[in-house]
């Protein structure tokens, strides 16, 4: 693989190269590979292995080469959520088109004792997050009402844009089930590289089946937040990614994408 380029975002946005900061200073750091606009316009190849993802963070999401379903990462392990709504586990020689990841240390936990739905839930958090300007990592456990999921097909190529994708996805409902929920929170000013808001997935206790988060209710979890001022981006190098057409607006697409 080439030597990987990072943008990293802190108080500026700078370049440098892969290994120049140390192993201890990246850890609280928020770690992408590519752009959600990428995917959006259908860049699903990858060059980053999982084995390497894995140096950068123990808790995460994103998705797989050729768009195989949804990625989560807690505890260090991860998961491949398919179309059967199946949570299998990453073999490392797996590679992914876009991943964000973190190692995850709380700064900030608290218990939630209220009846919230997923707009309701995004409410409470954001009236407790002390900035909206930077990063956080989001790790809610607990027993869940409702969940409400979804996974999509793995593509073949010419691939087709992200927001054609989704509406061939499987949807998958959980009633009183244990488990975690765990994203991010990403601040507005990153559209076009990340998702901004709220970008969660979940996974059942059992780590047997999960996706992409489209809907929930709860009344008793445990919510921990990691927040974090720096962020490190690793841009493709190939061909796909170069031809891209990344310049468009693109917020109605990824609303339909995120929502439908």
């Amino acid at each position: 693989m080439k030597t990987a380029k990072y943008a990293i975002l802190a108080t500026a946005l700078m370049i440098t190269l892969l290994g120049c900061s140390s192993p201890q200073a990246r850890r609280d750091v928020l770690f992408q590979t590519s752009t959600i606009d990428a995917l959006l316009v259908g860049v699903y190849d990858g060059e980053m292995t999982f084995k390497e993802l894995k140096h950068h963070g123990d808790l995460g999401l994103g998705t797989f080469n050729g768009l195989d379903g949804e990625m989560i990462a807690l505890d260090g392990q991860f998961y491949q959520i398919k179309m059967d709504g199946v949570a299998y586990p990453v073999a490392d020689s797996m590679k992914t088109p876009f991943s964000v990841v973190t190692f995850f240390e709380a700064d900030d936990a608290r218990q939630l004792n209220k009846k919230v739905n997923y707009e309701q839930l995004t409410q409470y958090l954001d009236s407790v997050i002390p900035t909206e300007n930077i990063f956080y990592a989001i790790r809610i456990d607990g027993v869940f009402s409702y969940i409400k999921t979804r996974s999509v097909p793995e593509q073949h190529k010419p691939y087709p844009p992200l927001v054609d994708v989704v509406k061939h996805q499987a949807v998958f409902e959980f009633h009183d089930t244990e488990g975690t929920i765990l994203g991010f929170r990403t601040p507005g000013y990153v559209k076009g590289i990340n998702v901004p808001g709220y970008h969660l997935h979940f996974i059942t206790a059992d780590k047997k089946a999960g996706g992409h988060l489209l809907a929930c209710e709860m009344e008793d979890v445990e919510i921990e937040l990691d927040s974090t001022s720096m962020f490190t981006l690793v841009l493709p190098e190939d061909k796909d990614f170069a031809q891209a057409d990344l310049a468009k607006e693109r917020h109605k697409e990824l609303e339909k994408v995120e929502k439908q």
